[in-house]
């Protein structure tokens, strides 16, 4: 049986512990938090608890996962001593990768994956299903091998990069998202009206936002000038379309042209699933029961009222990799699939 020790197990560390344990792991982890240890162990996320960071260090271990905050990943991996192989999950790479210089066999990783919950309660072993996770240049042929074989029994894609790539792609893509968030709720929240009419794409757009703010302010602050590069380009951006609304030539045409190619070619970022509801009490009670057993990751839920007044379509939008096992719980919940 492998074994794996887990340093964190909030929603990340205990999302990892419970897809392996999943998979026929054996997995011991320690949290600084005893409220977080004890849930993590009352939800059955991890075989058994360690009482200290040392102890994990010491144990026979196939590989030892940091799963913890930047500012504490570095503080960790900077004291730590230990021939495991070691990997990490912080979501900025380049001083963690300098934190772990000394170590004989590490891995810089990061899972391009979350939810705007934290902590174990929020935990899934589904929650790296289909998930792009970066494995950093440079790591250890042990260190690499292991991490590896962790993210894909995870059913994440291992994805490569060096660790200035890595928080300059994540600069633009995640970071700049959440404060562009937090930036468009705040531009609309003195207009009267507006936030009655925020529909579709309008929640789709800030749905980060939700996201509780202090990790999100470590983050930024630890990849300040990779976040202050993507501001930089987003204000280019926004003034060649200010400049565009104005003119009197296609440049606004061409620039929204070129937005939805882009976004043709990222891919849907959600699979719909859809149910058949009937006119009948209970049905949405399956469909929230279907939902805490299979413990997927929603992005959207849209009703469709059926025409003749009672009953319609539910679709319920998830990550990709998870329609199938919400699938299933819809089934034995009782419910009608719709292709």
């Amino acid at each position: 049986m492998k074994k794996a020790g887990i340093v964190g197990v909030g929603l990340i560390g205990g999302s990892i512990a419970a897809g392996l344990e999943k998979a026929g792991w054996m997995v011991v982890g320690y949290d600084a938090d005893p409220d977080v240890a004890r849930t993590a162990i009352e939800a059955g996320l991890v075989s058994s608890l360690a009482d200290s960071i040392e102890s994990l260090a010491n144990e026979s271990f196939d590989v030892l996962v940091v799963a913890a905050p930047p500012e504490a990943t570095v503080e960790i991996l900077s004291g730590l001593t230990t021939s495991i192989p070691v990997m990490d999950v912080a979501g900025v790479k380049t001083q963690v990768m300098e934190a772990a210089l000394h170590l004989d066999s590490f891995a810089g990783t990061h899972p391009m994956a979350g939810r705007e919950t934290s902590g174990p309660k929020a935990a899934s072993a589904a929650l790296f299903n289909g998930a792009s996770w970066v494995l950093v240049d440079g790591a250890s042929p042990s260190a690499d091998s292991v991490a590896t074989e962790v993210i894909e029994t995870l059913g994440a894609r291992v994805v490569r990069m060096s660790a200035a790539t890595h928080d300059a792609a994540v600069g633009r893509i995640s970071h700049l998202p959440q404060i562009v968030a937090g930036a468009l709720l705040a531009s609309v929240a003195d207009t009267e009206g507006a936030m009655d009419l925020a529909a579709g794409s309008f929640r789709d757009l800030t749905r980060v936002a939700a996201s509780l703010p202090a990790p999100w302010v470590e983050l930024l602050k630890a990849n300040s000038q990779a976040v202050l590069a993507a501001v930089g380009a987003l204000k280019l951006q926004l003034s060649a379309l200010e400049a565009a609304i104005v003119s009197d030539d296609d440049s606004l045409l061409n620039l929204m042209a070129q937005g939805r190619e882009s976004r043709r070619a990222l891919g849907a970022p959600v699979v719909a699933v859809r149910v058949a509801l009937a006119d009948t009490p209970g049905e949405i009670a399956k469909v929230g029961h279907a939902l805490e057993v299979s413990k997927v990751d929603v992005r959207d839920i849209q009703m469709r009222h059926a025409p003749y007044g009672g009953g319609g379509v539910l679709t319920v939008s998830v990550r990709p990799g998870e329609e199938g096992t919400l699938a299933h719980a819809l089934e034995a919940a009782g419910l009608l699939l719709v292709p």
